[in-house]
């Protein structure tokens, strides 16, 4: 039988060189399965006259040894199990090994054939074999579950202490095996208490194996609680461990290559790092050995560079000492200078553990790291790029980021995880370090370009975010940097295959143009909306009318920037006028709708798209009126006149059966069904025509249907038929059409590069229409004079923090050749900021503008006071004014005053003197000046007569605003209890109010306390400094109880502060939640 000299039967043979042949899963499969059949057969009973196919113990072991090939190779064999464990109970050892082996790696952990082998292992323990016992320990570790540790943990326990050193270092594994299951059975003290007997056990086998222990319960100890480290008092005993071993104290069986027990003192060091970290007094008993450990392994083979290397990141770990630290970088550098690839990425891996902690080391590898990241190793290439992430600062950013994004667009690295893992460290890293917000927003753009597959949707927020908000420094500033990203959009949008972006940019590009594409000194709002129509024609051609949630996403982004500057240019281009009819019929319900809603107020109410698409107002707040309160008057009306029933919310009935279906035709009762089975009717046709739609707008709107293009389809307008839009910035609220969210997003750079507080947002300030449209005409004398402010450089706006800088001394080399220049050059960008004498650059400097454009905060929309009710037996009532008919308002208001702006040119109509620059002025009398009114004949409720009874005075019970909190009309009053009365009344307040704030005004505890005391009027009860908690405690009235409590966490320039209000009043709760956030915002 020819079986390749193994003992091995024919079957067996055959079965493995077909699973070795096979060509495919499936060919496998089969092969596995007719082998199954062959096992199973081999199981079947025989006559009484035959002999059993598994009669011989080396049958049965092969028997096994297939059954697991079988389960090895996904099938299932546990028809076999029970031979498995017949096979433990063997009283040859060659036999029960196997027996054990298969059910170790077979049986599942809840299998009742794990419990049938506990005898078995308990006599194997307790024999005097040393083989025996040996086995039975090996299948307690592989077998033994949870349930089954009480039963054998005292066996093992007693051969902690067996006279052969090769049960007693299998026993400390399988002891801390059975902690790991049943931590109440053997619990870490007795572990411990086994572990530092083992640790000085006279055989060194032994204490290898209790140093793998250690090593394993030092770093889950300090995975969960890092202030309480284990082991500290072993220290000084592992430090002597080392010390012999360096000494050659061990028998030269442990040596590896002349190096004493390697392994062993591989162990130990990293013990040592671990218990010395952050500890003075336990790293000082650590130096010494240290030192020497690191001379006496610079053997030149591969054993000792990996001692060196554990050195070297102990060294770092621990608390510093400088002379280790010089030697483990003087280690480091001739890992550098290798010409082995493998000790090189020993170098840099290294070499970027120490930058972490101490950057000045990696100067003198310079040129050294820039070969390792020229290097064709692609190993070596990513970890230097892990170093180069490491030892980013301020300086050497721009190098560092155009080093990672060059890795990650080179086309012979197919790693993509890698790739993914790079797009996350540069964004990191240009939050962190960018010099300038310029020159931050050109490298996420470009890497959204080149990676944005793998750009978080966070960063495009972050970078959208910074454009609304602005950066803190002035009005001047940021309307360069929006100029500046807007020129490089504008760029973008005008190549060919700008379809083919990554959504993420698309979508970011449209926002930033549909907001601030005003501002383009090389185009205008017409073109980059006519680019636009193009670009969503072309990337719905791409994407074949993809309807998936990010191309659905991508392309209403686009039609919502085309809606924004339809209203900011004053026109719509035939183009944009498709593009908008079109998407009408879109099967995204949202766009469609959208579209819809654009449409109708272009052709009915087209003064309302300045307050929908407002001007630079993105980052402005909302005033939402959650009371609807804007609909009392007409709900007053309807129920006076008897049109409409007050509401009478339902009871709670349980008998739905009974309602929906009653008795039916099953006779009883008389209750009807409610399901209504009348047929519909069929619907007419209406009877408004088109013509008379625009006839009846047009006549209460200046200039009549004169300067805008209706889209096609639009209800009775034709392609050519044109209305007038009020063209200009609006400074009102936010209000966007399916924009990209740029609201609650932290302010991410600021005046010194990474602000240390998020700008607070500016509430809006309530203005009259007539100061909107003052406005609106100062944006249209603008716009009309054709004055564009000056460009200037946006790079010096701001910088990071500049580091001083000691001159060098180092001599230059007398001749080099241009490859070494550049290579210098190179590195002195790499390491700016780390290596002496580098100085970063100067920032450039910048001209301003003399005109900015300010922003008006938006008026928020108010509902007038609902009319009195008239008594029954009152006069004739006076003519009902229809607010939907607006033909009135052509009879009523006087002819429009001329304008010299055409929204449809944007050009002036006749010569006018260029206006005077606009400066806008703070007075402290907030009454002193008002913003100028509009003229009255623009203003069509004047004209109707609908504002003749309101009077512009300030209302006299506004006039002076109470700074502490109120409670229908009375004041909170402090509440003066200690802590202890404080926690009895908290648990008997019904009223309860949760609330989280993220505040740039508080700083701290103190700050929050002053806040409360003298803004809501509440008795500072106690300020928990050592956790940031606060409690106060203030009263409305007599009968009322408030409590407030306070827990405050640090952020990256906010304060977060978590609150809760209980009162025995619930409403009084709500309301002092409510104040509080407005109040800490």
């Amino acid at each position: 039988m020819a079986t390749g000299g193994m003992a091995l039967s024919k079957e067996f043979f055959e079965f493995l060189k077909a699973i070795g042949e096979s060509k495919s899963k499936q060919e496998e499969d089969r092969i596995v399965l007719r082998e199954i059949q062959r096992l199973k057969s081999k199981l079947e009973p025989v006559p009484a006259n035959a002999t059993h196919p598994l009669s011989s113990k080396k049958k049965a072991k092969e028997f096994l040894v297939r059954i697991l090939y079988v389960e090895m190779l996904g099938h299932d064999a546990s028809f076999g199990y029970i031979k498995a464990v017949e096979l433990a109970a063997s009283a040859s050892l060659y036999h029960k090994r196997t027996g054990y082996l298969v059910c170790g790696a077979c049986l599942p952990p809840a299998h009742e054939f794990r419990f049938m082998l506990v005898n078995q292992m308990q006599r194997d323990l307790n024999s005097s074999n040393v083989l025996e016992c040996s086995g039975g320990v090996l299948a307690c570790t592989s077998i033994i579950t949870a349930d089954m540790v009480p039963a054998v943990a005292s066996e093992v326990k007693k051969l902690l202490h067996h006279e052969s050193a090769t049960i007693r270092k299998k026993s400390i594994v399988c002891y801390h095996r059975f902690h790991q299951l049943d931590d109440q059975t053997v619990t870490a003290e007795h572990l411990h208490e086994a572990l530092r007997k083992s640790i000085c056990d006279k055989e060194p086998s032994v204490m290898g194996a209790s140093l793998s222990v250690i090593e394993v319960m030092l770093r889950n100890a300090m995975r969960v609680n890092a202030d309480q480290t284990p082991f500290k008092e072993l220290v000084p005993s592992l430090v002597s461990i080392l010390k012999q071993i360096g000494e050659h104290r061990l028998p030269s069986d442990y040596e590896y290559h002349r190096v004493p027990a390697p392994w062993m003192q591989l162990k130990l060091i990293r013990i040592l790092g671990l218990l010395g970290q952050a500890d003075h007094r336990t790293s000082q008993g650590m130096y010494e050995v240290l030192s020497h450990t690191l001379k006496q392994a610079d053997s030149g083979i591969n054993a000792g560079y990996a001692i060196i290397y554990e050195c070297c990141f102990t060294i770092v770990k621990i608390y510093p000492n400088p002379g280790l630290l010089d030697a483990a970088a003087e280690a480091i550098s001739r890992f550098m200078t290798s010409r082995s690839n493998n000790v090189k990425y020993l170098g840099v891996t290294a070499l970027a553990q120490m930058v972490e902690q101490h950057p000045k080391y990696a100067a003198q590898h310079q040129l050294a790291v820039l070969d390792c990241l020229e290097d064709s190793d692609e190993t070596l290439q990513r970890k230097t790029l892990d170093l180069l992430y490491r030892m980013t600062n301020p300086v050497n950013v721009e190098f560092i980021a155009a080093k990672l994004i060059e890795f990650i667009t080179d086309t012979n690295t197919t790693d993509l995880f890698l790739k993914q893992v790079l797009t996350t460290r540069v964004c990191t890293i240009a939050e962190k370090y960018a010099p300038n917000n310029a020159w931050y927003i050109s490298t996420i753009t470009h890497l959204c370009q080149v990676a944005g597959d793998w750009v978080d949707q966070r960063v495009a927020q972050n970078l959208m975010s910074l454009l609304a908000e602005g950066t803190g420094e002035s009005e001047d500033a940021d309307l360069l940097l929006r100029r500046s990203a807007i020129d490089i959009y504008v760029d973008l949008l005008s190549r060919n295959d700008v379809a083919t972006l990554p959504s993420i940019l698309i979508e970011t590009m449209a926002w930033c143009l549909g907001e601030y594409a005003y501002l383009s000194e090389t185009t205008t709002v017409t073109n980059v909306m006519e680019q636009l129509c193009i670009l969503v024609r072309n990337y719905k051609t791409l994407n074949h009318n993809g309807q998936s949630t990010s191309q659905r996403r991508t392309r209403n982004a686009i039609v919502s920037a085309i809606l924004k500057l339809v209203a900011q240019a004053g026109t719509c281009p035939p183009r944009a006028a498709a593009t908008i009819d079109e998407y009408t019929r879109s099967t995204d319900a949202e766009l469609a709708m959208q579209c819809l809603e654009f449409q109708a107020m272009l052709t009915q109410a087209p003064h309302m798209l300045p307050h929908v698409f407002p001007v630079d107002a993105s980052a402005e707040d909302l005033d939402v009126d959650v009371n609807l309160s804007f609909l009392d008057a007409y709900v007053h009306e309807a129920l006076s006149s008897g049109r409409a029933q007050p509401y009478d919310k339902p009871e709670e009935d349980d008998d739905d059966d009974d309602d929906y279906y009653g008795s039916g035709a099953g006779g009883g009762s008389g209750t009807t069904s409610a399901f209504n089975l009348t047929p519909y009717e069929k619907p007419t046709k209406p009877t408004l025509s088109g013509t008379m739609m625009l006839s009846s707008m047009g006549s209460g709107m200046p200039g009549g249907t004169q300067g805008m293009s209706l889209p096609p389809g639009a209800s009775g307008a034709s392609a050519g038929s044109t209305l007038p839009i009020p063209s200009g910035p609006d400074g009102g609220g936010a209000m966007s059409m399916g924009g990209l969210n740029t609201r609650n997003v932290a302010n991410v750079w600021g005046k010194g590069g990474l602000n240390t507080a998020a700008a607070t947002p500016t509430a809006a300030a309530p203005v009259s229409g007539s100061s909107v449209d003052a406005h609106q005409q100062k944006w249209n004398q603008f716009a009309s004079s054709g004055r564009t402010a000056p460009s200037a450089s946006v790079s010096s706006l701001s910088y990071g923090a500049s580091i001083a800088q000691a001159p060098t001394s180092a001599p230059l080399p007398a001749e080099k050749t241009s490859a070494q220049l550049e290579k210098e050059r190179m590195a002195a960008a790499l390491f700016g900021g780390i290596v002496p004498g580098s100085t970063p650059p100067a920032p450039p400097s910048s001209t301003v503008p003399s005109f900015v454009p300010k922003r008006t905060p938006r008026a928020p929309v108010t509902a007038p006071a609902p009319p009195p009710v008239p008594p029954p037996a009152a006069a004739a009532p006076a003519p009902e004014i229809d607010l939907l008919d607006m033909s009135a308002w052509d009879a009523a208001s006087p002819a429009p005053a001329p304008s010299n702006f055409d929204v449809v040119t944007s050009a002036p109509t006749e010569s006018v003197a260029a206006p005077s620059p606009l400066v806008e002025t703070v007075s402290d009398d907030d009454g002193a000046s008002k913003p100028a009114l509009a003229p009255a004949e623009l203003d069509p409720f004047a004209g109707a007569g609908l504002l003749d009874s309101v009077e512009d005075q300030p209302l006299s019970g506004l006039t002076t605003a109470s700074t502490k909190f109120e409670y229908n009309g009375t004041s909170m009053t402090p509440l003066k209890i200690t802590t202890a009365q404080f926690g009895q009344q908290w648990g008997s307040c019904p009223g309860t109010s949760n609330g989280t704030v993220q505040s740039s005004s508080i700083t701290g505890l103190d700050s929050f306390m002053s806040k409360v005391q003298s803004s809501v009027g509440a008795h500072l009860v106690e300020a928990i400094a050592a956790t940031q908690e606060g409690i106060c405690a203030g009263s409305i009235g007599a009968s009322h109880v408030c409590l407030i409590h306070a827990k405050l966490t640090s952020g990256i320039g906010t304060m977060r502060i978590d609150f809760t209000v209980k009162s025995t009043d619930p409403g009084m709760a709500s309301s002092l939640a409510m104040h509080l956030q407005t109040m800490l915002r």
